[in-house]
């Protein structure tokens, strides 16, 4: 294979992060209730080295489950790249032990699949079809298309993606219409990569076993399993001045810059920070819509942004929905980051 060929195979797969066990095992314990005879899939995981495959295995009769699912995705160019790769697709249906354990190759009875493995296959979706809950951490590059599928099949699921996944035109809406939410764990997250991944000056280590690892500062898990922390009150504690909180020129809500300086006496609507989903209980507010940023634009007059919206430079995430929030402060529209736009229920 050509060099330029490797090297555009090599990026196509730079979203091949592996999750440890102890990240899994931190967040799924909070989903007990939720598994008890259920059939778990996990379509982007090799049964012989997924921890999420582990992890079930090693829980299987603690958690009551039915059947454990686990597809091994075929790396069409194998024979370039390390042991990471599966050289065949394959998937595992597994119904325990009488004792939890981690099943050896030898336990599993590897089945193999005619395709690839892609999740988007024909023989794939049929396992999907069977799943009650699909737990697994998705191709960030593919996020959209995954959400998508568990969507169109009516899914239950817990998945590892990037905060950033929020603002995508078609994750936001399923946010906003409680069809989604984020899980227990935000923030920092250490993966395993493969040895081929580049390393970086940033967030990327060799440990003593020159496994290469990667850390990234804004991955969450999202969900539409119901949870505890999904019903908890935001306690709020500041008290609504018009000098803290200006009013949008363009819109009538007022810009609130941090989560924990929501005002409790105020009613209508403010644009608050992405981080917010991570507090957010639907009983005590409603998401209206999302406002989207311009990274050198503050300082502009509300003129001149009024004007460069006109000429149809950024689209809306929904229809009736601003694109961008502003204010006039000495006389210079500022531009906050991306903003919610929320208001209290109680």
């Amino acid at each position: 294979m050509k060099n330029g060929n490797l090297h555009s195979a090599k990026e196509n797969k730079e979203d091949e992060f592996y999750t440890e066990l102890t990240e899994i095992e931190k967040e799924l314990v909070n989903y007990k209730e939720h598994f008890k005879n259920k059939t778990i899939l996990c379509n982007c995981d090799d049964p012989r080295a997924s921890n999420f495959f582990k992890y079930f295995a090693l829980n299987f009769n603690y958690f009551g489950l039915k059947k454990l699912i686990s597809v091994c995705y075929k790396n069409q160019d194998f024979d370039l790249f390390s042991q990471n790769d599966c050289e065949k697709a394959v998937y595992v249906e597994y119904t325990g032990s009488k004792s939890d354990h981690i099943p050896t190759n030898d336990e599993l009875e590897l089945k193999e699949l005619k395709g690839d493995g892609d999740f988007r296959s024909a023989e794939c979706i049929e396992l999907l079809k069977q799943a009650d809950i699909v737990v697994t951490n998705p191709p960030f590059s593919l996020f959209r298309e995954y959400v998508a599928q568990l969507m169109k099949y009516e899914k239950k699921f817990i998945i590892i993606g990037s905060q950033n996944a929020i603002t995508y035109k078609e994750i936001f809406p399923l946010i906003a219409d409680n069809k989604m939410w984020l899980g227990y764990k935000t923030g920092d997250m250490a993966f395993r990569v493969p040895d081929y991944y580049e390393p970086r000056a940033t967030r990327f280590w060799i440990d003593e076993n020159g496994q290469k690892w990667r850390s990234l500062g804004n991955i969450c898990w999202y969900t539409n399993l119901d949870i505890t922390k999904r019903h908890e009150d935001l306690i709020l504690y500041e008290t609504y001045t018009p000098e803290k909180y200006p009013k949008y020129d363009n819109y009538d809500a007022i810009e609130v810059s941090k989560v924990s300086e929501i005002p409790n006496d105020y009613l209508g609507w403010m644009g608050v920070p992405i981080t917010f989903l991570d507090k957010y209980n639907p009983d005590q507010f409603e998401i209206k819509g999302l406002s989207r940023y311009l990274d050198d634009y503050s300082g502009m007059t509300p003129e001149f942004i009024k004007v460069y919206f006109e000429q149809g430079n950024t689209g809306s995430i929904k229809a009736g929905h601003p694109d961008l929030s502003y204010y006039t402060k000495d006389g210079k529209a500022i531009v906050p980051y991306r903003r919610i736009l929320i208001k209290r229920k109680k």
